[in-house]
């Protein structure tokens, strides 16, 4: 038996450079493993640590990066694979023959097309263990035949920290620049806010920040975004921002929305909705009144009225939110639910002992 000190985990996930909630979410995973003495390998074709380091802030230590699977010939893919005790991957739809000891297939995106259970895909993944990040993922995933595992992501200590007393007049909008599957509808945010501030008197003086990651080919939609805006100084935008910035909007902010999965539906398309929601936890754990649009991973995490606001048309979240303004005892005891829910079910300490549960490293 190898010695725990020198076991090796790796990592092929075509998506990291997008450094979003799935991948601070397979890294996490890995850094339970580097705690725990494992070397950890991520085959990308640049080293991504200080980057992932002030992204995400997650530091390892035995950290290599080597030059991408993608390409590689069949022979050559399974020598470099085969010194390894656990090998992650995300697929893009496609899957190859791993000898690593063991292998987990990460799954991030209720997309079917990515999971196709051809007799080829099947002999290809008969070892593997397919993991999901949450239920919502899980269940699509059992649909179309395939068993998963399920672990959660946890949110960070740093948002637990105590709550601002007295919060700005903000609304905070974080989530990736984007207009493809899962979008965060930016675009929504914007034209509800300015309907918010015409039809609510109490929201007048209140400011939209629009906070993410922006990729050069997503530049084109926030130039769009900009110009809708126009010369409205209530509406700001945050783009590629530090987490320590992050941090900061979070616990400055009084509300929180989230519109992903805004008009599509989930039964037929859930790849389109929100997987699980990482900032809407983030928000919450942070003393924000989260709003999510009600489909996908947010009906996990947010009971109508207890600890959040689910929505499904502009009525409602308006209704819900003035109502809030006016009954300060009881957004005050939502808040705090939010933050005990987040902190009973997210925190590091239950993360750590379901990867090893799981995985049994």
């Amino acid at each position: 038996m190898k010695n725990t000190t020198t076991k090796k985990a790796a990592l092929y996930d075509p998506y990291l450079d997008v450094m979003g909630g799935g991948e601070k979410h397979i890294l996490s995973i890995l850094k339970v493993l580097n705690d725990r003495g494992y070397n950890i390998t991520i085959f990308w074709n640049e080293d991504l640590s200080e980057k992932i380091k002030q992204s995400l802030n997650i530091s390892f230590q035995n950290i290599t990066f080597k030059p991408t699977l993608s390409g590689v010939a069949f022979l050559s893919k399974n020598l470099i694979l085969k010194e390894y005790d656990l090998f992650f991957y995300v697929t893009d739809g496609s899957y190859f023959y791993s000898s690593a000891q063991k292998n987990i297939i990460f799954c991030m995106v209720p997309n079917k097309k990515l999971y196709s259970q051809s007799l080829v895909n099947k002999l290809k993944t008969l070892h593997a263990q397919f993991v999901s990040n949450s239920q919502f993922t899980g269940k699509s995933l059992s649909k179309w035949g395939i068993k998963n595992d399920i672990i959660y992501p946890y949110i960070e200590s740093d948002f637990f920290q105590e709550v601002v007393n007295k919060k700005d007049k903000t609304i905070l909008m974080v989530g990736r620049f984007f207009t493809h599957l899962h979008a965060k509808r930016q675009d929504i945010g914007i034209e509800w806010f300015q309907e918010l501030k015409k039809k609510y008197p109490a929201f007048a003086d209140y400011k939209l920040i629009l906070a993410g990651m922006v990729k050069p080919e997503d530049e084109a939609y926030v130039q769009k975004l900009k110009q809708r805006v126009g010369d409205d100084s209530s509406i700001e935008f945050k783009q590629n921002i530090s987490f320590t910035q992050l941090l900061d909007l979070y616990r400055s902010s009084q509300f929180y929305w989230h519109f992903a999965g805004y008009g599509v539906d989930e039964n037929n398309h859930p790849e389109n909705v929100e997987h699980l929601g990482i900032t809407p936890l983030e928000a919450m754990a942070s003393g924000c009144i989260t709003c999510a649009y009600a489909a996908g991973g947010p009906k996990e995490i947010i009971s109508q009225g207890e600890n959040g606001i689910l929505f499904t048309t502009q009525d409602e979240l308006f209704r819900e939110m003035n109502e809030l303004m006016a009954l300060q005892s009881k957004a005050d005891s939502m808040t705090q639910k939010a933050r005990e829910y987040v902190q009973n079910t997210f925190s590091y300490d239950v993360f750590q002992k379901r990867v090893v549960a799981i995985l049994k490293p």
